[in-house]
C-alpha cells in the first residue's frame, strides 16, 4: 500500500501540540482593522486550540506530524 501525503495547507495552518491538540492562528487581523478595537486586535494575537471534532478531521491530513 503506497504512504499516505501530508496536506500542505493544512501544514503550513496548523501544528500539532505536545500533548496532541491542535493550534491555529486566529482569522480577522490583515486588513480592515482600522474599524476594529485595539481589543479585538490584542486577543487576535494568541493562537487558538481548535475543538476536538474539528482536530480529528485535521490531523487525518497530517499522517506524519
Amino acid at each position: 500500500m503506497p504512504k499516505q501525503k501530508t496536506h500542505k495547507g493544512t501544514k503550513a495552518r496548523v501544528k500539532i501540540t505536545g500533548r496532541g491538540k491542535v493550534k491555529a492562528m486566529r482569522s480577522g487581523k490583515r486588513h480592515l482593522n482600522f474599524k476594529k478595537s485595539g481589543k479585538r486586535i490584542r486577543q487576535g494575537r494568541t493562537d487558538l486550540i481548535i475543538a476536538a471534532p474539528d482536530a480529528k478531521r485535521i490531523k487525518a491530513l497530517l499522517p506524519y506530524e
